[in-house]
């Protein structure tokens, strides 16, 4: 499993990576199989978000630390060094560029976009 990771460089400018999340076969949940889980991590809040439609266009850093699961519809979004990437429904991305001069999020069609959020320590 991967996720999308926005960070920012020392001058504010936020960028894409692609990242591998570390998983190890374990009992989490016995007495069914063992399956694959990763490492645990603190987190402070869960929200869920709608955007509209035509929602988006503001450059803007992230709230705080977090992570954002797509649930519905797609996004586009542009990086700091003009960088793009394109998401919808399933799509994992870290946002921690919480200091500069962020990123533009934009709604692509014409449905919502669903969002659960987790908020990190």
């Amino acid at each position: 499993m991967q996720f999308l990771h926005l960070v920012e460089d020392a001058d504010g400018v936020s960028h894409f990576a692609d990242v591998v999340i570390p998983m190890d076969v374990t009992d989490f949940a016995p007495p069914a199989p063992p399956m694959a889980a990763s490492g645990k991590e603190p987190c402070a809040a869960l929200l869920y978000l709608v955007l509209p439609p035509g929602w988006g266009g503001a450059k803007h850093p992230s709230p705080r630390r977090q992570v954002g699961f797509c649930l519905s519809g797609r996004l586009r979004v542009e990086a700091g060094d003009g960088a793009i990437r394109e998401f919808g429904a399933g799509a994992i991305w870290r946002m921690e560029d919480v200091t500069g001069s962020g990123h533009t999020t934009t709604v692509i069609g014409d449905d919502e976009v669903r969002l659960a959020i987790v908020q990190l320590d």
